[in-house]
C-alpha cells in the first residue's frame, strides 16, 4: 500500500466512523489543524471536521462512503474519487472527488472536495 492509498485510507475510516470513534479516527486521519473545504463546509481543526462528518451521518443515516475508482498521488498532493452508498440497497445519491495534501507524517493537512452528484439536483 502506498503512502496515498493509507492516507485515503485513514480518511474513509473517519468518514464511516460513527459516534464516539469519530473524533479518534479523524485525529488519525488529520493534523490538528487540518481543513476541509467543499461547497457545503469550510472547517478546521479536528473538532470542526468531526462535526461535518456527524452531520453528514445525521443527515444520511445508513450510507457509507466508499472509494470509486483509483488513487492518485504525487508529492504530496493525492486524489480520489468517492460515493457515498446505502448499505441496504447499494443506491448513490451523492458522489464526488477530493484532492488531499499530506503532511510529513503522512496525514491529511488539507482536502478541497468536489460535490460530483447530490440528492435532488
Amino acid at each position: 500500500m502506498t503512502a496515498y492509498e493509507a492516507a485515503v485510507e485513514r480518511y474513509f475510516a473517519a468518514w464511516n466512523a460513527g459516534g464516539e470513534d469519530v473524533g479518534a479516527a479523524v485525529a488519525a486521519a488529520f493534523t490538528e489543524d487540518g481543513t476541509y473545504t467543499d461547497p457545503l463546509a469550510d472547517v478546521a481543526g479536528h473538532e470542526g471536521i468531526a462535526a461535518v462528518i456527524s452531520g453528514a451521518h445525521a443527515q444520511f443515516p445508513g450510507f457509507e462512503f466508499r472509494l470509486a475508482g483509483a488513487v492518485d498521488g504525487h508529492h504530496d498532493l493525492v486524489r480520489f474519487s468517492w460515493e457515498l452508498v446505502s448499505v441496504a440497497d447499494g443506491s448513490a445519491p451523492a458522489a464526488g472527488s477530493d484532492v488531499a495534501r499530506l503532511a510529513a507524517d503522512g496525514r491529511i493537512s488539507s482536502v478541497s472536495g468536489f460535490l460530483d452528484r447530490v440528492p435532488g439536483a
